[in-house]
C-alpha cells in the first residue's frame, strides 16, 4: 500500500519559517520525481517545488530565494523549507510521487499551512 504522509504543517507570523515533511512508503523512492503542490481556498492546486531522481530543483517564481526542496532516500522523505513565510503562502501542502519512466503518480493527504499575524 502507497502511503505519503505529509507533516510539518501549522500556523505562522509573516516573516516565519516552517519545514514540511512527506515520508513515503510502499514505493522505490529513489525512482519517483517528488514535488511540492498547494492548494489555497478558491484556487487551482499548483506547483511549488520539485526535485528529479537526479536532485535537479525546480522552484516557482513565486517561491525562489524562499524555500527550498530536498530529499533523503536512505529515508524515502522529501522535504520544503519554507522561509520568509507570507500571507499568500497560506494553504493547503501536499506532496507528490511521479514516476520517472510511467505515468504513476501518488498524492499525500495534505498539511495546512497557516501563515498570519
Amino acid at each position: 500500500q502507497v502511503q505519503l504522509v505529509e507533516s510539518g504543517g501549522g500556523l505562522v507570523q509573516p516573516g516565519g519559517s516552517l519545514r514540511l515533511s512527506c515520508a513515503a512508503s510502499g514505493i522505490v523512492f529513489r525512482n519517483y520525481v517528488m514535488g511540492w503542490y498547494r492548494q489555497a481556498p478558491g484556487k487551482r492546486r499548483e506547483l511549488v517545488a520539485s526535485i528529479t531522481i537526479n536532485e535537479t530543483t525546480t522552484y516557482r517564481d513565486f517561491v525562489k530565494g524562499r524555500f527550498t526542496i530536498s530529499r533523503d532516500n536512505a529515508k524515502n522523505t522529501v522535504y520544503l523549507q519554507m522561509n520568509s513565510l507570507e500571507p499568500e503562502d497560506t494553504a493547503l501542502y501536499y506532496c507528490n510521487a511521479a514516476h520517472a519512466r510511467t505515468d504513476i503518480d501518488w498524492w499525500g493527504q495534505g498539511t495546512q499551512v497557516t501563515v498570519s499575524s
